[in-house]
């Protein structure tokens, strides 16, 4: 009886303690565990290659998923590569994804609509290679697509970006 009591209140102060410190940051751990936390992008976000462009963001949001959704030949391995979406967040206005099903970096990509009908596209990553593959696949994308020049919001890290298809080898290559 004393036991099931202390199990009790055990479990109460747990859960009150979960709810005074709230709920965020329990859902944000439960993301990470699963591997699907969008925090580290976030945080990223102040390191990201920035582009805007003269287009509306419904237009470009709906392109960017079209361009997320084309597929490319990996030239090692001779199969067809995706970037993976596991996470779209309207309110933070962000798409959340993976470079493809079996290389788990994740890339996030924010869309923010600005005065005058343009649209600012953010690409954060922790890993500098996916950023630069990602932002280069997305911003010639967007730029073939509505026959565009670009804006360029900020300089990017390197002044060469690694073309679509290019693998980490070749990129190292490019730096000697």
């Amino acid at each position: 009886m004393k036991r099931s009591m202390n199990f009790v209140l055990f479990a109460v102060c747990c859960l009150l303690s979960t709810v005074l410190l709230g709920c965020a940051t329990v859902k944000e751990a439960a993301r990470g565990f699963m591997g699907v936390s969008t925090q580290v992008l976030e945080e990223k976000r102040k390191d990201a290659l920035k582009e805007s462009f003269a287009i509306d963001y419904d237009s470009c949001y709906g392109k960017v998923k079209d361009i997320l959704k084309e597929k490319e030949k990996d030239k090692d391995s001779n199969t067809y590569q995706q970037p993976y979406i596991y996470a779209e967040d309207l309110q933070k206005k962000m798409i959340a994804i993976y470079l493809s099903e079996t290389d788990t970096t994740p890339v996030g990509i924010f869309i923010t609509g600005q005065e005058k009908g343009h649209t600012l596209v953010e690409i954060s990553s922790p890993s500098t290679y996916a950023k630069e593959y990602i932002a280069n696949k997305i911003f010639t994308g967007i730029k073939k697509a509505f026959k565009l020049k670009s804006e360029p919001e900020a300089a990017p890290e390197s002044s060469v970006l690694p073309s679509v298809g290019q693998n980490q080898e070749d990129k190292k290559s490019d730096v000697k």
